[in-house]
């Protein structure tokens, strides 16, 4: 039976891990405390550095210890700070043990994040019970040739994980860090409830005083760092990873979370005799969305497709403006207008929002055995599933959300909540200065109304709303009372600064 060590940290806390390793990654040993619930990783080379590079020592060790300890206490210290503890794997204190170097202590990942089911065919993969990495989730092959229905879970969970990793990352880079390698690798991620949590908070990088440690993933490290990766580290002209780099990897996240293919693997061949240069073209200086408008040359060719691919590898049949009218705008620039230009990429926040905003235009697929189970609800055209073709039959009201700036005067929120059956109507619905984000208050969390078809009649619900009112006819509907939903009616939601005012449209689908 393998011993147990005893160590302190650096700010003076009692740690133990059993003397085994239970996995390596780039850069790390990790170890189990005896009750797993924490992990302590030493940095493979960090005995080395004492003797060879003891400023690398001591920089790895301040670089921790900040990450550990003052960022800690921003973050998780503060008012709402548990909110965080779900989102991220954070670094809760340093140690120093002979033989082993510097070692990192880290809770232990949540149970949800392991598979439960395994893989397909009796688990041929081993992985039931291993670390649900994103890789597994973000390819198509991989989804529909090895893993279990029961863990992929549908289209409205890779919203859900979409929202929860770009609000993670906008807090980082609120706080001035970038984590440097967001990959799918580094990103655990829940299907079946939509819930995310980035690890590897150990290498952030602080600018102008922690440099990064690593250049990225492959698939997600950002063009710039690609094409500039042969100049000596001191070069000026070199690229290195930034929160600019972390906002074109969330990108391709969400893109793969969404539509399981890369945005920049598509069939364009830059040099035949030299796949290192190839590679280093395609995701560098040449990088190219494979669904740009204008430029088709890198286009992924369905002849090259194996059937385990398909449809999500058929742009033409899946293409990316299916995520609706607030995503495409944001992968557009990200991948056609800023692709070569960092600055212009968008931010997490704006990510996040687009997400939410997304997520009240989605609409249950109404074939039951639809893979995807929900889509974006697209009434400019005979709405219809786009992942089984299955078109949307009956009337559907839709919610056109207007917001007041001055008593009386109202102004569209670009902003609409599709409705269905038992839909919700929470606060953030009925007041544009109330965000659904993390500082939402319990009060705040809990629905106001709700949405019913009966009989063939839509029906709104109110169940806390004290202002509700027909603005036009100027009747009150009272808390417990229902309103009938027509084309054309407007409901006052309510009187206070940033109350909405809400205009329906009857969606007719037959």
């Amino acid at each position: 039976m393998s011993k147990v060590i005893k160590a302190t940290t650096t700010d003076g806390k009692q740690v133990e891990f059993v003397d085994e390793v239970i996995g390596s990654g780039g850069m790390k040993d990790v170890y189990f405390s005896p009750d797993k619930s924490y992990v302590v990783g030493f940095v493979r080379d960090s005995i080395g550095w004492l003797t060879n590079n003891r400023q690398k020592y001591t920089q790895t060790k301040d670089r921790l210890e900040t990450i550990a300890g003052l960022y800690y206490q921003r973050f998780f210290e503060q008012p709402g700070g548990d909110y965080w503890k779900n989102l991220y794997c954070w670094p809760t204190g340093v140690v120093e043990v002979d033989g082993k170097g510097i070692g990192v202590v880290t809770p232990a990942y949540q149970k949800q994040y392991f598979f439960e089911h395994g893989s397909k065919n009796n688990d041929f993969l081993n992985i039931k019970g291993k670390e649900k990495e994103g890789k597994w989730f973000a390819s198509a092959k991989n989804r529909s040739r090895f893993i279990e229905s029961k863990e992929l879970g549908d289209w409205l969970s890779y919203l859900r994980m979409g929202i929860m990793l770009s609000r993670a990352v906008a807090r980082l880079h609120a706080a001035g860090l970038a984590h440097s390698d967001l990959s799918y690798k580094n990103c655990l991620i829940n299907p079946t409830n939509g819930n995310a949590c980035i690890i590897d908070i150990d290498g952030l990088v602080v600018p102008q005083k922690f440099p990064p440690d690593v250049v990225g993933t492959p698939d997600f490290i950002a063009p710039e760092v690609v094409m500039t990766s042969h100049l000596p580290l001191g070069d000026v002209n070199r690229k290195l990873p930034s929160m600019l780099t972390d906002r074109h990897a969330l990108a391709v996240l969400i893109y793969m979370y969404l539509l399981y293919r890369h945005p920049l693997r598509g069939d364009k061949v830059h040099d035949l005799n030299d796949p290192m240069k190839d590679e280093s073209l395609s995701m560098g200086e040449k990088a190219l969305f494979v669904e740009h408008p204008q430029d088709a040359s890198n286009r992924i060719k369905l002849k090259n497709v194996d059937k385990w691919e398909l449809p999500w590898k058929d742009t033409g049949k899946v293409p990316y403006t299916i995520t609706g009218p607030y995503l495409v705008p944001l992968f557009n620039r990200v991948f056609i207008d800023s692709l070569h230009d960092p600055n212009q990429r968008p931010t997490a926040s704006e990510w996040e929002t687009a997400l939410v905003k997304t997520v009240d235009l989605i609409q249950p697929c109404q074939n039951s055995s639809c893979e995807q189970k929900w889509y974006v609800f697209d009434n400019t055209t005979s709405p219809s599933c786009p992942f089984c073709g299955t078109a949307y039959k009956g009337k559907l009201p839709v919610m056109n959300l207007y917001s007041s700036r001055k008593e009386g005067s109202y102004r569209p929120d670009n902003h609409r909540l599709m409705v269905y059956t038992n839909q919700s109507l929470f606060p953030w619905h009925v007041n544009r200065n109330i965000y659904p984000n993390e500082k939402l208050t319990a009060d705040q969390k809990r629905r106001v109304g709700y949405f019913v078809l009966h009989n063939g009649t839509w029906w709104m619900v109110n169940e806390n709303l004290p202002d509700l009112m027909d603005a036009d006819t100027k009747t009150a509907i009272p808390k417990g009372e229902k309103v009938e939903l027509k084309d054309g009616l407007k409901l006052l939601l309510s009187r206070e600064d940033g109350g909405r005012l809400v205009i329906v449209q009857m969606v007719d689908g037959q």
